[in-house]
């Protein structure tokens, strides 16, 4: 293959904002959860959905593996930098 050739499949692979309009969802959720009250709050993972309803029901059939006593959502977009080295 030459550079050329490289250049174009590099090109063709959807992005990750053609993948998100592909499902029709835009909205990236932080979920974060803990199992017991007396530990702090842990992220562990996200979920991908357009309204929060709907991000509530992927973030517990997702990460189920726990019983949680608390699990919360926060849209990714809220999310404030505040130290980035």
């Amino acid at each position: 293959m030459n550079d050329t050739t490289n250049r174009a499949e590099v090109n063709s692979a959807p992005t990750t904002v053609q993948a998100r309009e592909a499902l029709n969802e835009h909205a990236v959720w932080q979920v974060y959860a803990r199992r017991k009250y007396e530990e702090p709050l842990h992220e562990i993972g996200n979920v991908m959905a357009d309204d929060v309803e709907l991000a509530k029901v992927y973030a517990l059939s997702i990460y189920d593996e726990f019983s949680w006593v608390e699990m919360v959502l926060i849209p990714r977009d809220t999310i404030v930098t505040v130290i980035k080295l």
